[in-house]
């Protein structure tokens, strides 16, 4: 029994896994912190783009059924 209990204080295997899921955490938290930063930029853009295409003409161009 006293082998068994060096034997497990000893033993890594479980510190490794939190390491990682530790590590896991933060590049998922950093992600989404990215995603927060930039998503009224991105959707601020994409309405000026949205603006500047649909105002736009094409010349020659007809609708219908294309004959």
């Amino acid at each position: 029994m006293i082998k068994f209990i060096k034997n497990f204080r000893k033993d890594e295997d479980g510190a490794v896994t939190v390491d990682w899921v530790v590590l896991t955490a933060a590049v998922v938290g950093l992600g989404v912190a990215g995603v927060a930063t930039v998503s009224n930029g991105v959707d601020s853009l994409a309405g000026t783009i949205e603006s500047g295409v649909s105002n736009q003409t094409v010349n020659g161009a007809t609708s219908g059924t294309g004959e």
